[in-house]
This record gives C-alpha cells, structure tokens and sequence, in this order.
C-alpha cells in the first residue's frame, strides 16, 4: 500500500536579506524562541526587539531569511562577517521514498544518466559504504516524541562515524527540520576527544581535526543543545549507503540507503558492531532526493516514471517505535500526550504495510 504525496515537488528557494522591522522579524523572533526558549531565556516581544536591535546596530551584522514557495522557512544571523555560532544554515530540501530493491536499481539506472556515483561508493562492488550514527535524546525521548508528533521545527542530535579506526573523526551534528527546510550543522572532533564533548567541555584546537571555525561553532552548538534537553546516548543506527552526485557542486544528490538498523546503544563506545539490532525497514530501500533551490525537472520525470510517493523515513524514530521506547528508556514510554499516542501508532501501521518485517540474520551483528 502506497501513501498519496505529502507536499508538491516543485518547492523553490529563495534567500533575501533580512531588514529591521518588518514581519519576517516577528516570525524569525518566534521560531527562535519556540526552538531555543530554554537557552534565549526571552519572550517574544523581548527576542523581537533583540533582532531589531542586533540588524541595526551598524557593526556590520546582517541576517538573511530564506523562503520555500515565497513563506519563510529559516533564518540565519551572521555578526560582523563570520556566522554566529548558535545559528543553524540551510542546507537543502529533502524528498524521501521507500521502494522495493527492484525499483532502486531502476532507479540507479536513470539517477547514472544525470548524476556520477560519490567516490566513497565508487571502488565499492555494491557501490556503498557505511553509514554508522550514534542518536542523543533526553530521558523522556523528548527528540523521539517530536519526530512521531511530527512538529514542524524540530532537531536531532547525533555522532556519525565510518569506522573503528583510532585516528578517524567523528562528527557532532545537528540535523533541523524547520517546515519542508532542512538545516545542517556538523562539526569534526578526533575521536579520543568525543567523551570530554559529550561531558559537556568544549574542544581544544588540537582535538578539532579541521581549523576551520564553523566545526568548533557547531560542536559548541551542539554541546549547548545536548545540556538543555540533558540528552544521552541511545540509539545506534547504522546503513549502508549509496549516493551519486553531480560533480561541479553538491546542490543535487540522490542517496540509497539499504540494510537499515537499529540498535539500543547507551555508551559512547562508538563501535561498528551492534548488538540484538532491529531490521528498521525490511527489504525496503530508502531513496532520499536532495536539492538546493529550485526542484529539478529531472527529478519530477523520475517521481512520475516509477509513480513514486512521499512519505517519512526517521531511522531514528522508526527503529525506537518499532523496538519500544522502553528498551532505550524507561520515561520514555510515556507519551506526552494522547495525540502523540495516536500519531505512534498510525506510524507504526504505516511501516508495516510499507516495509514487511524482515528476519534477523547472525550477520546483522557485525554490521559493518
């Protein structure tokens, strides 16, 4: 059973500057004190004159607003030149799709004709590599719960490797949802630096593997969010992943994400390993098409072609309900509320239908 299509696909993005008193001030005034309330400390009339303020001081501070289809989507401040270390950037928008192995490779087929395969995958017999996270979450699945109640402007927290190796980074990211807009912000960390971080200390130069200013705001950002929700480790989710890309610049990506897994994780041992882990999608793959600006005509013959329909696909949240949230925490199981409940449910009865369960193999415990 296929779901009817959540939104259309032909979203165009437009970024403008953004001037001091006018509307979008008191939209970008509560978006940022819905989101961050417990960090901003403001009310809304206190963050709206903030804003005012910050765009008019004449020290060189600007902001910029983005629109979806002319409705603001996301807003990015950027003090005297160099990007404020709390503000997430957008990124991309993101059209999901779970289709069947058989259609994937079709799919591959026509995506070649626009696209080259990303070089992590390129030496690769099955032309993927792995994708390794490790997801934080406060006591209460507060990110969890989000996700299911499907809020509009909500974030993940989460570390993403690629192997075991000693010397290999691990990054701290940020992956926000703010309507159909998605923001990232990922940060570089060596990896015998990743328990100091997750203590809540901040990195030094040395533990950061790239000098580069935006990886010490993002970790710093990070770090921030992990301590006002009081978000620990908890899941483990792992995947491999096929990605092709268009080679002058990365506005356009289509990702495959198959063998998708989830694994209860309460450590911060970052390994590749996983154990008793959940088959969160079955045999189903998760096509993922990613673009900046305007959705390309390319991509609507493709949707069209393989009659594909868009729906959701948290690997995350998907893995949580399907395992029970009392594996992960014991406060967890308690929805915040009965629409919640409902929303979990008819989440889970979707996932059914569109991804059979699938059986667990030996394999599955070395998921590398």
């Amino acid at each position: 059973m296929q779901m009817p299509p959540m939104q259309k696909n032909n979203s165009n993005i437009r970024i403008d500057r953004l001037r001091p008193h006018t509307p979008e001030i008191e939209i970008c005034a509560r978006w940022r004190i819905d989101a961050f309330s417990d960090v901003l400390g403001n009310t809304y009339a206190k963050e709206e004159q903030r804003l005012n303020d910050f765009l008019s001081s004449g020290a060189g501070q600007v902001g910029y607003v983005a629109y979806v289809d002319n409705t603001p989507a996301g807003t990015c401040l950027r003090p005297m030149g160099h990007a404020q270390a709390h503000e997430l950037q957008l990124s991309r928008l993101e059209h999901k799709y779970t289709v069947s192995r058989d259609v994937a490779l079709r799919i591959r087929d026509f995506v070649a004709s626009y696209l080259e395969i990303d070089e992590f995958g390129a030496t690769n017999p099955n032309l993927s590599y792995p994708v390794h996270s490790l997801y934080l979450d406060s006591d209460d699945l507060r990110i969890y719960w989000g996700t299911i109640n499907g809020d509009k402007n909500r974030y993940k927290l989460r570390l993403r490797y690629y192997e075991n190796r000693p010397n290999a980074p691990v990054y701290f990211e940020i992956k926000r949802r703010m309507n159909n807009a998605i923001m990232k912000q990922r940060g570089a960390v060596r990896r015998d630096a990743v328990e100091l971080v997750l203590a809540g200390q901040l990195p030094s130069p040395a533990q950061l593997p790239s000098p580069d200013p935006r990886h010490a705001a993002a970790v710093g950002r990070f770090v921030e969010l992990m301590q006002v929700v009081g978000a620990q480790p908890k899941a483990h989710v792992c995947y491999q992943r096929e990605a092709w890309v268009q080679p002058d610049d990365n506005s356009i990506r289509v990702t495959f994400d198959r063998e998708v897994f989830c694994a209860v994780d309460l450590t911060t041992d970052l390994k590749t390993e996983m154990e008793r882990p959940q088959k969160v999608f079955g045999e189903s793959v998760i096509l993922e098409l990613k673009f900046t600006g305007r959705f390309p005509d390319w991509f609507g013959q493709l949707v069209r072609s393989f009659n594909l329909h868009q729906g959701s696909a948290a690997k995350y949240a998907d893995g949580v309900a399907l395992m029970g949230e009392h594996l992960f925490s014991p406060l967890g199981v308690h929805a915040p509320g009965p629409e919640h409940a409902r929303r979990r449910a008819a989440r889970l009865r979707s996932l059914n239908l569109r991804c059979p369960p699938a059986p667990l193999y030996a394999e599955a415990l070395n998921h590398v």
